[in-house]
């Protein structure tokens, strides 16, 4: 699915969407999930390649697997996660969306300490 297609698609179902909006509210939420999955199986094509890429990366550079596969779920947590609250957000739970977002920065925190601890050993060797 190439950009424009996306825009079009979108820019349609959002114009249905505040028609329906009008009408029954109830309908908009929906029409605008639909929309997010269908938008959502677009963009899955785009990641196996974004992940494809990072391996490929990794076995060029000689490095740990497990650094790999903790960017790849960074990665997959922050488009989870934005796509959770804005859904979230079309539907009028701010703060629902909010606390999905936060969920997901203490996420990757959490998942990036490892790397941040390897980083500071590495940084530590060199100049003892």
């Amino acid at each position: 699915m190439s950009i424009i297609q996306v825009g079009i698609l979108g820019v349609i179902g959002v114009l249905f969407a505040v028609k329906l909006k009008q009408e029954k509210a109830e309908v908009s939420v929906y029409l605008c999930i639909v929309l997010s999955l269908f938008l959502f199986f677009g963009i899955l094509e785009k990641l196996e390649l974004i992940v494809a890429t990072i391996r490929e990366i990794g076995d060029f550079i000689q490095i740990d697997g497990g650094y790999v596969m903790t960017l790849i779920k960074m990665l997959g947590i922050t488009y989870l996660s934005e796509f959770s609250s804005g859904i979230c957000k079309d539907a009028g739970y701010q703060s629902i969306a909010v606390q999905i977002e936060m969920f997901g920065k203490i996420t990757i925190l959490v998942l990036s300490l490892p790397i941040l601890l390897a980083l500071l050993r590495t940084i530590r060797e060199f100049l003892a």
